[in-house]
């Protein structure tokens, strides 16, 4: 790995290599068949590691406008996404007291599978997402959309215009956003005096215990633990005064931000910060090990499909995700050992899995055409995904579920 930039977030520089994944495609970028003669590019993706205020972050970044503005991920199409956001949504309008008064503002909105919870309370809410293709989805479902990326220069302008908000929610999109501070300094200025932040995102303990290499990718710049957050949010004016450990995509973290001395600090933030040092995140030693971990992961995974297409086995693939899209480039597994890919998603189907070139086939695929095993790329929604495939497993489909470790059930 060459020398990385300095820190995003602190400036300290050098950063510490973690791992590198070679050059990738972008992980969202499925081909059209009819496109395969055009040119695909391929980044560098490489993960490295702040030693001083310990943020894991990826080291060449992939302009936003190329990732983003044409988006293939619909939040709604997955049922455990809808009660997830349906659930917290309960929760805030209950313990945050919101009405008809108040304004949520949601970061990277998506389809609006979240904000249609407050809309249909009647709390005016507004949806930030940069792809006009998955706004247009919200605005159909009544919810104000605009089609920007959140900073400093879009709360200021909202501010302006009396458009504070009573909450704001991040949901997958903390780690998304490159300038880390411009980011959080757009929070301080868009939240109104008494307001609260609540952001998600994959948590990085769970990331390195869980050898969850395939969340990186050229979108994710940034792999949170709680470490480096506090000093970040302190920066700009904020407080992170309560954080929760949720299951949800193999392990996520979800904090709970106010402007500087509005809320007191509760336990669960020292608890955490304990925990984190405890397992050593202030120390170069788990980043160290994590990428020897994930090459005894792929040796495994391989060694089982090449074994099982010995055998004669038909072999097919579950979830065109980013995640797999990182997966299945860096094991280097093709059309070789696996037929095609399965998706739920009507947006994804008909094209192709990135730099690997699989077909994207719907979900009924897998009774229609029987693999005997079927890779689970989406493997952060298996008890979903199984409980939806239970008449293919029942005719004696298998699935393969690559992390944390390779199991077949």
């Amino acid at each position: 790995m060459k020398q990385s930039i300095g820190c995003r977030s602190c400036a300290h520089t050098p950063l510490h290599p973690v791992m590198d994944l070679g050059l990738q495609p972008l992980a969202n970028n499925l081909l059209l068949p009819e496109h395969l003669d055009q040119h695909e590019p391929r980044f560098p993706l490489e993960l490295w590691v702040c030693p001083k205020c310990w943020l894991m972050q990826i080291g060449e970044l992939v302009p936003p406008v190329k990732l983003f503005s044409e988006y293939l991920y619909f939040s709604s199409f997955s049922d455990l996404m809808l009660s997830h956001a349906r659930n917290a949504a309960e929760r805030y309008i209950t313990e945050f007291s919101l009405g008809g008064r108040s304004r949520v503002v949601e970061i990277a909105s998506n389809d609006g599978y979240l904000l249609k919870n407050f809309v249909q309370a009647g709390i005016p809410a507004l949806g930030i997402e940069p792809a006009a293709n998955v706004a247009k989805a919200a605005r159909a479902l009544g919810i104000e959309t605009l089609v920007e990326f959140f900073g400093e220069a879009l709360a200021d302008r909202l501010a302006a215009e009396g458009r504070q908000a009573d909450l704001i929610l991040g949901n997958n999109v903390f780690a998304h956003a490159p300038d880390i501070n411009d980011f959080v300094s757009g929070l301080k200025r868009l939240v109104r005096p008494g307001g609260r932040i609540v952001l998600e995102f994959p948590y990085a303990l769970d990331f390195l215990e869980r050898q969850e290499f395939d969340t990186v990718y050229h979108e994710h710049v940034f792999y949170f633990s709680l470490l480096p957050l506090i000093p970040l949010f302190q920066k700009n004016g904020l407080e992170i005064f309560h954080a929760e450990r949720l299951a949800i995509h193999g392990g996520s973290l979800r904090v709970f931000a106010a402007p500087a001395r509005e809320q007191a600090v509760r336990g669960s933030v020292a608890e955490l910060l304990g925990l984190e040092r405890q397992q050593g995140l202030d120390s170069l030693r788990p980043y160290e090990l994590f990428s020897d971990r994930v090459r005894l992961l792929k040796e495994q995974l391989l060694s089982l499909l090449r074994d099982l297409k010995r055998q004669g086995k038909r072999i097919a693939a579950y979830g065109a995700s980013a995640k797999g899209s990182t997966l299945l480039n860096y094991f280097g597994i093709g059309a070789d050992l696996i037929e095609f890919v399965a998706d739920r998603s009507t947006y994804k189907q008909g094209r192709l899995t990135p730099g690997t070139h699989l077909p994207i086939l719907p979900d009924r695929a897998l009774l229609d055409r029987m693999p005997d095993y079927t890779l689970l790329l989406t493997w952060n929604f298996a008890d979903e995904i199984l409980e939806q495939q239970s008449e293919y497993r029942g005719r004696g489909g298998r699935f393969i579920l690559p992390i944390p470790e390779v199991r077949v059930v």
